[in-house]
């Protein structure tokens, strides 16, 4: 052959080759952003392997899985039998906007009766968020929600319990301490999250439960103090137990080796017999003089005739 017929320096336009860098207009070929996927492949969603929860069973869960509408569709166990399912999904939509008081759903403001108009207990505004008004008894506009954080964030039951030392029946409690409820960032099987008011939670527990700050602050060392001594007792009763055992298997190491030891009241590790040094006789409540060993401490009853 001659080497023109192997040579890539000529290079018709009808070969499809990735070299080529010239558009379609000029004989060359589409650049990769031009290529269109196939009809079947229109729907493709790349995934991050690293970041996923490796499952053992081939499957994705929700969690990892945010493109799949199948895992995220309404129980059609719920879903009325003469219901399609756009309808079912339009219903849902609807229930959530009444429950959330939005879109058509939200109270209308009389121009007749403004006196009987809630605004935000803060700068006056008539666009307060009617799902706080009606769950939380607060009525307070976004803006000032989001400009007073120190009065309207909101707190967990876990920080409501550790932070201001509530109980559960207390947290519990509606209508001592109302909350909103959002499923579980961590978890969507797990129970739902219980949001609580800021300023509500300190005004209870400032105002009813501990009288001040200071106060709090006085339990909470006080807590603080209580559980590092019960921790310190833990430990050396441990240390304790673990002295005894470590004597305990000293001792039958010994007797293995054929170290002698000989029974009971003999000193180990020094191979001669305890001798007791009796101090002075000591009267107890019932007149009997008790006499104590100095060194292993045995206490012996004294009677004299």
């Amino acid at each position: 052959r001659a080497h023109t017929a192997i040579s890539t320096s000529n290079v018709p336009a009808t070969l499809r080759d990735g070299r080529s860098k010239d558009g379609p207009k000029n004989g060359g070929f589409r650049p990769l952003d031009e290529i269109q996927p196939a009809r079947n492949f229109t729907k493709y969603v790349e995934y991050d392997f690293s970041k996923m929860t490796d499952t053992k069973g081939g499957f994705l869960t929700a969690e990892d899985d945010p493109h799949n509408k199948a895992l995220y569709a309404p129980n059609a166990d719920d879903k009325p039998a003469h219901m399609t399912l756009k309808e079912w999904e339009r219903h849902q939509l609807l229930r959530s906007l009444r429950d959330r008081k939005e879109g058509p759903f939200e109270p209308g403001l009389s121009v007749l009766k403004k006196e009987e108009n809630k605004v935000c207990r803060e700068c006056g505004s008539l666009e307060i968020d009617w799902k706080w008004e009606e769950i939380l008894s607060c009525a307070v506009c976004n803006t000032c929600k989001e400009k007073f954080p120190e009065k309207y964030s909101l707190l967990t039951k876990t920080e409501a319990r550790e932070d201001y030392l509530l109980t559960d029946p207390e947290l519990k409690d509606e209508e001592l301490l109302p909350h909103l409820e959002r499923p579980n960032p961590h978890k969507s099987t797990w129970n739902n999250m219980m949001l609580f008011l800021r300023y509500q939670v300190e005004e209870y527990a400032f105002g009813k439960k501990w009288g001040s700050a200071e106060a709090l602050d006085e339990e909470f060392d006080k807590r603080e103090k209580d559980k590092k001594r019960r921790k310190e007792d833990k430990f050396k009763s441990k240390l304790q137990e673990l002295k005894k055992k470590t004597r305990v298997d000293a001792y039958r190491r010994s007797r293995k080796a054929g170290g002698g030891g000989g029974g009971f009241g003999d000193e180990i590790g020094r191979g001669g017999k305890h001798t007791h040094v009796w101090g002075r006789p000591v009267e107890n409540d019932e007149g009997i003089g008790v006499k104590k060993c100095v060194e292993c401490g045995m206490e012996v009853e004294e009677l004299e005739f």
